[in-house]
């Protein structure tokens, strides 16, 4: 359960690290809250004078069993009715909120703390132990001794409790695991972001990926047709040039209506068959050809894929950030929100740290329109 739990909080500062002698010429008696994907756990440690005297009989007792009894004591299990109780009651630890059956748990088995007695709850998650001491004003310690007991705990937890076994506690553990791991996907509210990162993500490195080997079309095929690169400077029309017209030693008069058709241009197409009779480009093999023309057609359908991956994104845009893709554009939008890492990053950022996003080499051109819309002018 500990491992499953979120991290990354600063530690309250009302709940002690570590736990501290108790009240001049009084006991102290520890109890120790231990969640288990089988249910809530609590024990009762050895009533001590001072607390910290218990640390090096719980390091000595730590991996056997007999002794680790002699100092802990099971006080109550709850176990969980079904598996959606377990997930709920793990959503609610790791989000350090009180589920109703941890409340139930500490108000019927919490002995009350008396002048010549104090009562601590101790917790291996410092988060949860603040809302029990806030909520139920049982005072919580972590730390010290208590991650000692919790190492114990952890390793004998299937003989302390009477009727699970090791397997059991297992299946129980692995169990939890995966329904709070699905859920946590499930919900996850970024999910849609995610899809926009990964597409602008996509989309640049196929820009850079088709203007690479557009430039290795253009090279290759130029040893045959030198002359076609100065005719066709655009790297999605040359490639199609390339693959249609092949060998320049074939191209004829009848081929003036199938290069108007990407070409778009008739004057570029009586260009290109007066440059094809006059070239000084060397003769190719038809498997050279052969070559040349796969390579075209793979360039080619790269290029026609980013023009669909482009119109998948402006319509994801249109969905997820609406007045984002409205303001800025549907691309630099996007980068922003990959840049951000999600829209709602993005969102509570200030225009300063949005327009030093704008200052960076991808968005460099776009810094000063996008600061000035983040700034509400």
């Amino acid at each position: 359960a500990g491992l499953l739990r979120g991290g990354g909080y600063k530690r309250p500062r009302h709940v002690v690290n570590s736990l501290s002698p108790g009240p001049s010429g009084g006991m102290v008696l520890l109890h120790v809250l231990f969640e288990h994907a089988a249910g809530y756990a609590l024990l009762a440690v050895k009533e001590v004078e001072e607390i910290g005297l218990l640390l090096p009989q719980v390091e000595e007792s730590i991996l056997t069993i007999g002794k680790f009894n002699n100092i802990v004591k099971l006080v109550a299990f709850s176990p969980f009715k079904s598996a959606q109780s377990a997930l709920e009651n793990m959503n609610a630890i790791s989000e350090g909120i009180i589920h109703q059956d941890m409340r139930l748990l500490l108000e019927t088995n919490m002995p009350a703390s008396g002048k010549k007695r104090k009562v601590i709850l101790g917790v291996a998650d410092s988060k949860i132990g603040a809302a029990i001491q806030e909520d139920l004003g049982i005072q919580c310690q972590a730390g010290g001794v208590v991650a000692e007991i919790f190492r114990g705990v952890r390793l004998h937890f299937h003989s302390l409790v009477q009727g699970l076994t090791a397997l059991s506690a297992a299946k129980a553990q692995l169990g939890l695991g995966h329904s709070y791991s699905r859920a946590k996907v499930k919900f996850n509210v970024n999910r849609v972001d995610n899809m926009i990162i990964q597409s602008i993500s996509l989309l640049d490195q196929l820009d850079k990926d088709i203007n690479t080997f557009s430039m290795r079309v253009r090279e290759w095929y130029g040893y045959h047709f030198p002359e076609l690169v100065k005719i066709v400077p655009e790297n999605y029309t040359y490639c199609r040039l390339a693959k249609l017209i092949g060998n320049r030693k074939e191209l004829t008069d009848e081929s003036v209506e199938a290069l108007e058709e990407v070409v778009m241009d008739s004057a570029k197409v009586q260009a290109i068959l007066d440059a094809s009779r006059s070239s000084m480009g060397m003769d190719i093999s038809p498997i050279d050809l052969i070559n040349i023309e796969c390579f075209s057609t793979r360039v080619v359908s790269l290029a026609e894929y980013r023009t669909t991956l482009h119109e998948y994104l402006r319509s994801k845009m249109g969905q997820v950030a609406p007045n984002l893709a409205v303001l800025i554009g549907e691309v630099v939008g996007a980068r922003l929100i990959s840049h951000a890492g999600s829209l709602t990053n993005l969102a509570k950022y200030p225009a300063s740290t949005v327009q030093i996003l704008g200052a960076e080499k991808a968005l460099f051109r776009y810094s000063c329109r996008v600061a000035v819309v983040m700034a509400g002018y």
